[in-house]
């Protein structure tokens, strides 16, 4: 496992979708809103390019997850719409655009954990990519089902990590000007969490 860098790494989301939002159980949905967004956020201001994928968006008369379009609105419009492929590293298209990145260090959320999220997780890393999974930018229906990806995710060597040290690493050094601009996005971040949403202090 390599250190995160900017200049290595992509952003990577999966199916963050307003149908998709309603499976996450295991923490509050509006918090794993908060960390994609932080997370697009980050990647803008480290010029870190984005893939977005969706699944059956038209079908389903699906929207994309508001607060996105508006911070990256170039990564909204060429997001990859699949028609039904469950693991997106299966859609060829979606591998094309990871692999015009440039980036062998990808940074990946899904809005399910479990289902979205694992899944490509795996294939990318069985495909030679480092594979850093933010699990608290999503979340599963039931907490086993969320272990159990976990799981297959360590056991595959992806590395699991969280929205804040995601950032942290990043970064690298608070004094340097990303550094205090992603700071200040963690600040944010921080606040609106353990504030805004009334979780425990």
């Amino acid at each position: 496992m390599t250190n995160l860098k900017a200049q290595d790494s992509a952003l990577i989301l999966i199916d963050h979708q307003v149908i998709s939002m309603g499976f996450i159980k295991t923490q509050s949905p509006e918090v794993a809103k908060l960390n994609s967004i932080t997370l697009v956020k980050a990647a803008k201001v480290l010029d870190m390019p984005n893939v977005w994928t969706s699944s059956t968006e038209d079908d389903n008369k699906d929207w994309w997850m508001p607060g996105l379009e508006e911070i990256n609105p170039e990564a909204y419009a060429n997001r990859i719409k699949r028609t039904g492929i469950v693991d997106s590293w299966d859609d060829p298209e979606f591998v094309q655009a990871v692999e015009a990145t440039g980036r062998r260090t990808l940074i990946m959320a899904g809005t399910t954990n479990d289902g979205c999220l694992v899944y490509t997780a795996l294939s990318a890393k069985q495909a030679g990519y480092e594979v850093y999974a933010v699990l608290d930018a999503g979340g599963s229906v039931f907490q086993y089902s969320e272990e159990i990806a976990r799981l297959r995710m360590i056991q595959a060597g992806v590395n699991l990590i969280t929205t804040a040290a995601v950032l942290g690493e990043l970064a690298r050094d608070w004094a340097t000007p990303h550094g205090a601009e992603i700071r200040k996005l963690l600040a944010e971040n921080l606040t609106t969490t353990i504030g805004g949403f009334g979780l425990a202090k």
